[in-house]
C-alpha cells in the first residue's frame, strides 16, 4: 500500500520532536508542509527561502536522521520554496531545491534577489542573540530612570516586563506621553534588562521610521517574506513612536501579521505613542484592538519632586555639586520637558567648565536666559496656586473652588497668603481666583496662616519652603 507524504512526515516530525527544543520545533518545523514521496524522495514546502537556508544551515543532521529513520537509508529530502512576489495581484512561485544544497542554493539566492545585505540596519539572516544590534543605548537603565507620581505605573509594568518577557498580561506593552518625559529610556531600559539577564533572547528596539524604510525596500526587493522572518525571530520587539504609522496601510498589514505571530509565540511586544490607543488616528480598528491586549500605562511630565531627583541624579553622576537653591530655581524654571532639562543641564555645566566658575545661582540665572524664556519678574496666580496644590498634594482644581473640608481648605488660605506676598492684585481680586470669594475671606486665610505659623512649627517649616520655593522664581 502506497504511503501518503503526510504519513511520511509526521512519521519524521516524530523524529525531529525527539532532537530539538520544542520552541524551535513550533518555529522551524511545524510550518513545513508535505508536498509529496516519490519513492524513497519527500518533497516538503517551506514558507520562505530564508526558512530554507536556516534549515540547511543549523537543522541538516536531524533532517537526516528522520529521513532515513522513516524512508530508510536511501531516503533524501527535496524543497520546494514559496518566494513572495511582493504583489497581491501576483501570487507565490516555488522554487525547487535539494536538501543540503548550500553552495547551489547560494547562486540560485543571488540570481533571484535574495541573499544581499542591503537592508540598514538590518539583514536578514539568522540572528545570534550575541552579537545582533539590539540598537539599544546602554546608558538607559532603570537605576538611572528616576521614579516619580508621574511615571510610578509605567516603571512598575516595564520592571515586571523585563523580569518575565511575554509571561505577564502586559503584552503588548504600551506607554503613551509627550515629547521628553522618559519613554525612550525606560523601553530601552527594558531592553537592557533583559538582554543582560537573558542572553538568549534577541533584544531588538526600532523607531517607526526605520520599520517603515526597511518594509518599503522589502516591498520594492520582493522581500517581504524574508522580512517578516527576520521579525518573527526576535523575543522582544520594541517600537518606538508607533503613531507615525498613521495612514501607512501596507506597514501596518505588515506589522498586523508580525504583531500576532510574535503574540501567538509568547514574545513580548512593547510600544510607544505620544496618545493612548484610543485617540490614535489612521489606523487599521483590528491593529488598534491589539494594542489594547495588554497594558497601556501614560508618563506625565515630572512633578517638582522628581524633576529635583532628575537634576541631582545627572550632576552626580557627572561628578558635580550644586546648592540646593540651584536645583531647586532649575527644577521650577524648566517647565517644558525632561529632554529640554538635559540640554539645560548639559549648558549649565560647560558654561561652568569654560569659565572656570561654581556653578550658582548667579550663574545658572545668566545661562538660563539665553536658552529658555526669561522669567518673569513676578509670580501668576495660577504658578502660586499649581506650586501649593502640588507641594500638599491636593486636588488643584478643588483647592481654586468651594470645596470646604480641612485638607483642602489649609493650602487654599496657604495659596491666598503667597497671593498677597508676592503679587500686586487687591484681596478682592485675590478672593475673585478662589472661587469668587470676597476680600473679608481673603483677610482671614492670612490671619489664618500667620496664626498657624506661630503655633505648629510644623507648619511654619511648610511655609517657609514653600516661601523659598516662590522666592527662586522671583529672584
Amino acid at each position: 500500500m502506497e504511503i501518503s507524504c503526510g504519513t511520511v512526515w509526521n512519521d519524521c516530525l516524530e523524529v525531529i520532536r525527539e532532537n530539538v527544543e520544542e520552541e524551535n520545533f513550533n518555529t522551524w518545523f511545524k510550518p513545513i508542509a508535505p508536498l509529496r514521496v516519490d519513492g524513497d524522495v519527500l518533497t516538503i514546502q517551506v514558507p520562505s527561502q530564508f526558512f530554507y537556508e536556516w534549515l540547511e544551515d543549523n537543522y541538516v543532521p536531524v533532517l537526516k536522521k528522520a529521513i532515513h529513520t522513516v524512508l530508510g537509508p536511501t531516503g533524501r529530502l527535496e524543497y520546494s520554496v514559496v518566494v513572495d512576489s511582493g504583489s497581491k495581484q501576483a501570487p507565490p512561485v516555488a522554487v525547487n531545491y535539494p536538501a543540503n544544497g548550500a553552495g547551489n542554493r547560494r547562486s540560485n539566492m543571488n540570481n533571484s534577489g535574495f541573499g544581499a545585505d542591503d537592508y540598514s540596519p538590518f539583514t536578514f539572516k539568522a540572528l545570534n542573540p550575541q552579537t545582533v544590534n539590539s540598537r539599544l543605548n546602554p546608558t538607559y537603565t532603570f537605576d538611572n530612570f528616576v521614579e516619580g507620581d508621574c511615571n510610578r505605573l509605567a516603571r512598575s509594568a516595564g520592571l515586571a516586563v523585563a523580569k518575565k518577557p511575554g509571561v505577564t498580561s502586559f503584552n503588548p506593552l504600551m506607554l503613551y506621553g509627550g515629547v521628553g518625559v522618559g519613554k525612550t529610556h525606560l523601553v530601552q531600559a527594558i531592553g537592557n534588562e533583559i538582554k543582560n539577564n537573558m542572553p538568549s533572547k534577541v533584544v531588538l528596539y526600532v523607531d517607526q521610521n526605520d520599520f517603515t524604510n526597511q518594509f518599503l525596500n522589502a516591498l520594492q526587493n520582493h522581500k517581504l517574506q524574508d522580512f517578516q522572518n527576520f521579525y518573527l525571530q526576535v523575543d522582544l520587539l520594541i517600537l518606538d513612536d508607533v503613531q507615525f504609522l498613521a495612514g501607512r496601510e501596507k506597514t501596518q498589514e505588515m506589522f498586523f501579521h508580525i504583531f500576532n505571530q510574535l503574540h501567538q509565540s509568547g514574545k513580548q511586544i512593547i510600544m510607544t505613542s505620544d496618545c493612548p490607543p484610543r485617540d490614535l488616528k489612521g489606523f487599521q480598528e483590528r491593529l488598534l484592538s491589539r494594542f489594547k491586549w495588554g497594558l497601556t500605562a501614560d508618563l506625565q511630565e515630572p512633578d517638582f519632586e522628581t524633576k529635583l531627583a532628575i537634576i541631582n541624579r545627572k550632576m552626580q553622576a557627572d561628578g558635580i555639586q550644586i546648592p540646593t537653591e540651584v536645583s531647586e530655581y532649575l527644577a521650577y524654571s524648566v517647565d517644558t520637558n525632561l529632554r529640554d532639562m538635559e540640554g539645560v543641564l548639559n549648558s549649565l555645566i560647560f558654561h561652568a567648565t569654560l569659565l572656570k566658575k561654581e556653578i550658582d545661582l548667579e550663574l545658572a540665572k545668566e545661562v538660563l536666559k539665553n536658552i529658555i524664556k526669561e522669567i518673569q519678574s513676578d509670580v501668576s496666580v495660577d504658578f502660586i496656586q499649581k506650586t501649593v496644590a502640588e507641594y500638599f498634594k491636593c486636588d488643584l482644581e478643588a483647592m481654586k473652588g468651594k470645596v470646604k473640608k480641612r485638607e483642602i481648605v489649609i493650602p487654599r488660605q496657604v495659596a491666598m497668603y503667597f497671593c498677597k506676598r508676592f503679587t500686586q492684585l487687591t484681596l478682592a481680586l485675590i478672593g475673585e481666583n478662589f472661587g469668587g470669594r470676597d476680600h473679608s475671606t481673603v483677610i482671614h486665610a492670612l490671619e489664618s496662616v500667620e496664626d498657624m505659623m506661630k503655633t505648629d512649627p510644623n507648619f511654619k517649616v511648610s511655609v517657609d519652603e514653600l516661601g523659598k520655593k516662590l522666592k527662586l522664581r522671583v529672584a
